[in-house]
């Protein structure tokens, strides 16, 4: 065992400044992850339980990562010195992706991704509250100002809104604990030992659930969705992984925005679904929001 560590850090990257690449590879994760949401939906509109999609998802992901890796680098690939933020992490995508499935099997996808856009903002109160990291009134007002714009896109007050909505908030959370956690382990544990584990707790954690109701797909789009959406996950983290690896996320965090143009396309294009001119104004005043607090951010640290 302690050759099989010894063999594993030798071979954990170092963290580099290579930016243009670490933005193609973000821009590579946002279409898969597009791709994996759309797969989602389709399944769950189709009528299979959202566990056994999440499951699924992680499933394939754990398949093609132990196909890879444990031949070449044997039980070795589970050594990590930093076990609780590995688990901590999986926990947190796994948390995202349930609620991220259930939101989408009801939401369009342009709404859900909106909704996520609002994670720079909540990344920054999560920097307040447990990094204690010092907000100024700046950015708190940038902060309202992002909450506004969900406002008009999810309009509470209305008939518009769906309990849905609250899932997509809860995805938001997850996936924020998730970055921070990301980044915290570029450089500490290699990439093949984050996706291993990643997929591992997520399988076994959702596994009890998958098989109290298990389905199958009933036509050939299903069955193509229900063969790739783990393969997706598994690119798109990936790509994720390795560029928090080249560039500091709060570099990457603005080009989460694209994704936008990829789930507006694939929400019309697969699905037929019309195209809310609010969700799009909202969009605008979240994306706004979340650029202001970049730019502050940078400016702050001297970035």
């Amino acid at each position: 065992m302690l050759r099989d560590r010894g063999a594993v850090s030798a071979v954990i990257r170092p963290i580099e400044d290579r930016r243009s690449l670490a933005l193609l590879l973000m821009l590579g994760a946002y279409v898969c992850f597009t791709c994996l949401d759309t797969s989602a939906k389709w399944l769950v509109t189709s009528g299979l339980p959202p566990w056994q999609v999440v499951f699924v998802r992680y499933g394939v992901h754990l398949v093609v990562v132990a196909a890879i890796f444990l031949p070449r680098e044997g039980l070795g690939i589970l050594s990590s010195n930093h076990k609780k933020l590995e688990i901590g992490r999986a926990t947190a995508l796994l948390g995202s992706t349930v609620f991220n499935f259930i939101a989408v099997g009801y939401l369009a996808l342009t709404v859900t991704a909106t909704i996520f856009f609002l994670m720079p903002v909540v990344v920054t109160i999560l920097s307040v509250v447990f990094l204690g990291e010092r907000v100024g009134w700046r950015r708190w007002a940038a902060i309202a100002v992002g909450f506004s714009g969900i406002l008009i896109v999810t309009r509470p007050w209305g008939a518009e809104f769906h309990w849905a909505m609250l899932a997509a908030f809860c995805t938001v959370l997850c996936a924020s604990v998730y970055q921070i956690l990301t980044r915290q382990l570029a450089g500490k544990d290699t990439t093949q030992t984050q996706q291993l584990y990643a997929a591992l707790v997520a399988t076994v954690a959702i596994a009890p659930l998958a098989f109290l109701d298990w389905q199958w797909p009933i036509d050939t789009v299903g069955w193509v969705a229900f063969g790739l959406i783990g393969l997706f996950g598994w690119i798109g983290h990936q790509c994720l992984t390795v560029a928090h690896r080249y560039a500091p996320a709060s570099f990457l965090a603005p080009f989460v925005y694209c994704q936008l143009i990829f789930m507006t396309i694939s929400s019309v294009w697969v699905f037929g679904a019309p195209l809310d001119p609010w969700v799009f104004v909202g969009a605008a005043v979240v994306i706004s929001s979340g650029i202001y607090i970049w730019i502050r951010e940078r400016k702050v640290r001297g970035g």
